[in-house]
């Protein structure tokens, strides 16, 4: 009898020991209310609207925005996507700065340089300056804080699930 009463003990201890939780688990940190998304814009920088292009959004103020150009725009190739912010150096120490700006309502895309933009040539403006489209990557930012190279626009749309097939405008 004492021998079933030990093994009992030890069999009921063991079911107690393995069936508690810890109590210092990390709390999951999914974010419920924001899906990935992607929308792309074209637009033209010029003096009028001070190499500026502005967009509409809505978004949670914890969430992640990431911007990519196309960088064959002007032509008719296959999309190449590129990361802002991104620095184009041209001809004679000339500098174009494209990056961007957000908050919970807008985004704005621009370029900045070291020069007088209004300067460029015509196949210079076509190439930086008109009819540029961007891609806009909108993630949560509970997902964000994976390690996802976001330089890499194909690893981003591959790690977030987004299918960039039929990507619609604003």
């Amino acid at each position: 009898m004492k021998k079933y009463f030990a093994i009992l003990l030890l069999a009921v201890f063991g079911f107690v020991a393995f069936s508690c939780t810890d109590r210092n688990d990390p709390v999951p940190t999914t974010d419920n209310d924001t899906y990935p998304m992607m929308r792309d814009i074209r637009g033209t920088f010029n003096a009028a609207n001070g190499y500026t292009i502005t967009q509409g959004i809505t978004i949670a103020s914890t969430d992640v925005v990431l911007v990519y150009r196309n960088i064959n725009s002007g032509n008719s190739n296959g999309a190449v996507w590129q990361l802002l912010p991104k620095t184009e150096y041209l001809t004679n120490g000339r500098e174009l700065d494209y990056n961007f700006l957000f908050d919970t309502k807008n985004i704005e895309i621009y370029t900045d340089a070291n020069f007088d933009q209004a300067t460029f040539t015509a196949a210079e403006a076509t190439t930086y300056l008109n009819n540029q489209q961007f891609r806009i990557v909108l993630v949560p930012a509970s997902q964000g804080r994976n390690n996802v190279d976001y330089s890499d626009y194909h690893a981003v749309i591959r790690y977030f699930g987004l299918d960039d097939s039929n990507v619609k405008g604003f």
